[in-house]
């Protein structure tokens, strides 16, 4: 009897301990996890120089924060994203290539495609939709979320600022469904109304605009406050939440600046209007010093709450600069030395400014040139996490970046990255190098396929970086070797070619083009 009593009364303390040993060996203590991505922000647009030189774009911005963070973090100089803001983000948070999850172009209301009209060219059935958590959505990639898996892991998930994954009334358009456990300011918009808070964020109770949906932002309304200032302050809320749950946290800090609208900062506009810009460009440059502001008060609050040495801090944009009017100069100017700018699949459309602090893994101000690209976030974010094999729904086409974190010169020339946009940009600019378009890189070459006018261009990036000297002609094997590449690559992920009116049927691949 005794000996059963005694039995009884070790059982739920042995079983306890059987728990807290399972529970630590399953919540490991893994790092917190911050990505700051900025929209619309160019290669150049910062004081930090990510070419061999510092070019007269580095001196016209002021950025503080980021000199900082890039004396303490690895830079990354061949980094790319799509041309156009949710490819990107559906690329993110999928971890796949464009021509995979056909969301290649910006999405806004359920069901309707935002292509721009052209008179030879039709953009196919595209996933216009955006992504989904959900089997079976009409137009829509089925995926697991990041946010979802690192959720599932222990991570106290935050979305703040855009989010734009899906299109108005699907179940994209809601981070929390996509494995977010807080949203603030994330809806379908893929812009603010307006940035100023006097105005509600544009917010009209009259008419409708999705764009004016920043959603737990209300507290704001009516004060004389900015937008990019005011989703930082709910960010740093958010982490309390998180420590206070004793969590890890993945903070995905997606500011809408620097995109249109470009409603004056009234913080650091004046400066940039005392040196004789425009009223717009000046603030754009207000813009971007407010973000670097708003990165800098991240940076801030990991120093203040000891959170800095074991806390991973990743900066990127979604797509090159935005290169046309109301911004100052000729047009696609805006990005030199690198060519055009956002939808565009020239440089300027696509490389964009990176780095990434791994306290213990990335060295103090190195440089890395290998070329990566945004869907490689998916598999290096879960590598950081300790996350391993996580079970998802989806192909995935990104490749761990740790390799060069932990060693910067190391090189894969052998790798291919490819781009597929079969869409009629509707930015205003329609042109024949920001529409019905795709690209392939490989090594330092790079083609790029105008399919409008059945046309390859060819450039070596490494000997000509503004691409200007078009070498399909000069240098055919290499042209033909290229085609090929990524006529194969768009065939096994299935991608989707531009229409031709007059016959209902795909443009030739690129292989098919006659030099």
């Amino acid at each position: 009897m005794r000996k059963y009593i005694l039995v009884s009364f070790l059982m739920p303390i042995l079983w306890v301990r059987g728990q807290q040993k399972h529970v630590k060996k399953q919540s490991p203590d893994r790092p917190n996890i911050i990505f700051f991505l900025v929209d619309d922000m160019g290669w150049e647009d910062c004081s930090v120089p990510f070419w061999d030189s510092i070019t007269a774009q580095n001196k016209k911005f002021q950025t503080p924060n980021m000199v900082h963070f890039a004396a303490t973090a690895e830079k990354f100089t061949n980094a790319y994203a799509n041309s156009i803001c949710t490819p990107s983000r559906v690329s993110l948070m999928s971890g796949m290539d464009a021509g995979r999850h056909k969301v290649t172009n910006w999405t806004m209301f359920k069901n309707k495609a935002v292509d721009a009209k052209d008179s030879q060219m039709q953009a196919p059935e595209w996933n216009v939709n955006g992504l989904s958590p959900v089997p079976g959505d009409p137009r829509s990639v089925y995926v697991t979320p990041l946010p979802q898996i690192l959720k599932d892991n222990g991570y106290y998930t935050i979305q703040c600022g855009k989010a734009h994954f899906g299109a108005y009334q699907t179940p994209g358009a809601n981070p929390l469904n996509l494995g977010f456990m807080k949203n603030i300011g994330g809806s379908a918009a893929g812009n603010p109304a307006s940035y100023l808070a006097e105005d509600d964020f544009g917010y009209d109770p009259a008419h409708f605009n999705v764009r004016a949906d920043i959603p737990n932002m209300q507290q704001y309304w009516h004060t004389p406050s900015f937008l990019t200032e005011d989703l930082t302050i709910e960010a740093q809320k958010a982490m309390d939440t998180a420590r206070s749950l004793h969590k890890p946290f993945f903070l995905y800090m997606a500011q809408y600046a620097v995109h249109l609208p470009y409603n004056p900062d009234k913080r650091f506009v004046q400066k940039y209007l005392d040196k004789g810009f425009t009223i717009p460009e000046a603030a754009y440059c207000a813009l971007i010093e407010g973000m670097d502001k708003s990165f800098g008060d991240l940076l801030t609050y990991l120093m203040k709450n000891d959170l800095e040495k074991n806390t991973i801090v990743i900066f990127m944009s979604d797509n090159g600069g935005f290169s046309h009017a109301p911004r100052q100069g000729k047009e696609n100017s805006q990005n030199y030395p690198l060519r055009n700018g956002k939808g565009s699949l020239y440089e300027g459309g696509i490389r964009e400014p990176m780095m990434v602090r791994w306290p213990g893994v990335t060295r103090e101000g190195s440089s890395c040139d290998q070329y990566v690209i945004i869907q490689d976030f998916f598999p290096t974010i879960l590598e950081m996490a300790g996350i391993r094999k996580p079970a998802v729904v989806q192909h995935i086409d990104g490749q761990s970046m740790v390799p060069y974190l932990s060693k910067p010169s190391f090189r894969d020339n052998s790798r291919t990255l490819t781009w597929n946009f079969p869409n009629g940009w509707s930015g205003g600019h329609l042109s024949q190098d920001c529409s019905w378009t795709c690209a392939v890189r490989q090594g330092d070459w790079k083609l790029i396929y105008f399919e409008k006018y059945g046309r390859l261009e060819l450039y070596n990036l490494k000997e000509d970086i503004k691409e200007v000297h078009d070498l399909s002609m000069e240098n055919r094997q290499k042209t033909k070797e290229l085609a090929r590449l990524l006529t194969k690559k768009l065939k096994q992920q299935h991608a989707q070619m531009t229409v031709l009116k007059s016959t209902g049927q795909w443009v030739p691949y690129p292989d098919q083009v006659k030099l």
